[in-house]
């Protein structure tokens, strides 16, 4: 059974920083993508940032110059970092991956940026 485990939520005070990792039980063979999603309250799902198995990477417009995707070196683990956070960075985020084509989630990792 694939597991995700998320870690490095919290509550920060805008203009803040807070470093999300996530260690996926898989190997990094097929491994063809990472990613974080956020959901926050009355909002639809988003995507935040993912790494593709090739180093190419995606960001939504919104956290561009503020969050950097990483993954470490031939593991399934993957990291974000987010700076400058603000109110509306509020949110749970929850960690992805897309390995052999199916798609496996974590149970998310709470964000409170408050004012």
């Amino acid at each position: 059974q694939v597991q995700l485990v998320e870690s490095g939520g919290g509550l920060v005070q805008a203009g803040g920083s807070l470093r999300l990792s996530c260690v996926a039980s898989v190997s990094t063979v097929n491994l063809r993508a990472m990613a974080w999603y956020r959901l926050a309250p009355g909002k639809r799902r988003e995507l935040v940032a993912r790494l593709a198995s090739g180093g190419s990477t995606t960001y939504a417009d919104s956290v561009k110059g503020r969050f950097t995707i990483s993954r470490d070196n031939g593991k399934a683990t993957v990291h974000l970092q987010m700076n400058s956070l603000g109110p509306d960075d509020t949110a749970r985020y929850y960690c992805y991956i897309d390995k052999t084509y199916r798609d496996y989630w974590g149970q998310g990792t709470q964000v409170t940026v408050s004012s």
